[in-house]
């Protein structure tokens, strides 16, 4: 039996990528994926019948979560690799307009529910000495006006990585940024919530797009999917690295 895989928030842009790109490098991989819209989830069935499975739900579910993980090792007997992908960018707001409530919402959905797979699925990752891996950002070690709570989150992923790869010795877990990519998050930045930024970093964003600098998702897709399927090096084991960086290059 191939590697079996969870993977979080596959209905578009990277999640949906690192499934596409999963199966493309490995013949008899299965993946189970979760997203809260059903129709990409079914059109992802229909593509790929019995090598993909999922769970319609919030990632801030528990239920919805156990149910992901409980189908995974039950129907196929182990689980090899996470891939924690699901997140979200708003609220986008400076430090004088705080919205605590949609602080806490964001931490639910971008760290919390991460630590809540990571918990679930650990015991059977150690049975298989599996790989947690975290999509984190370039915003979790540098700044963008007004994105105080995503980059939180995302450096909170960082260490949690950490902590992971120091106390269970049987699983290794890296946290990795996908690099700037040409998804919905950027036209919800060009068009929406990039008025609450600077100004420049807001004109950043649309240059990026208009100069054509943003990232296919399956650049970084292809990264977290090697990992996924060959394993986190040992040597890079409770990092927070780029998806680029050297140390990664056999993984691009």
């Amino acid at each position: 039996m191939g590697k079996v895989i969870i993977v979080t928030g596959v209905s578009r842009g990277i999640g949906k990528s690192i499934v596409e790109r999963i199966f493309k490098l490995s013949s008899d991989a299965i993946v189970y994926g979760i997203a809260r819209s059903e129709a990409p989830l079914k059109a992802l069935k229909e593509t790929y019948g019995d090598r993909f499975f999922y769970v319609t739900g919030d990632i801030t579910d528990q239920v919805a979560l156990q149910k992901l993980v409980d189908g995974a090792a039950k129907e196929q007997g182990k689980i090899d690799s996470v891939v924690a992908n699901a997140g979200v960018l708003e609220p986008v707001q400076d430090v004088n307009h705080i919205d605590i409530d949609a602080w806490k919402k964001l931490f639910d959905i971008n760290f919390f529910s991460v630590v809540s797979l990571t918990s679930i699925t650990l015991p059977y990752l150690k049975k298989t000495n599996g790989n947690i891996v975290f999509v984190s950002s370039d915003a979790s070690d540098m700044h963008f006006s007004s994105w105080g709570a995503y980059s939180a989150s995302k450096a909170c992923l960082n260490r949690f990585a950490m902590t992971v790869a120091n106390e269970e010795p049987a699983v290794k877990c890296l946290s990795v940024a996908p690099g700037i990519v040409d998804t919905s998050m950027q036209v919800n930045i060009r068009e929406n919530v990039g008025k609450d930024m600077t100004s420049e970093d807001h004109a950043m964003f649309k240059d990026l797009k208009e100069s054509n600098k943003l990232l296919d998702s399956n650049v970084p897709a292809t990264v977290y999917s090697k990992l996924a399927l060959n394993g986190i090096p040992v040597d890079v084991n409770g990092k927070y690295l780029s998806f680029d960086d050297p140390i990664l290059k056999e993984f691009a």
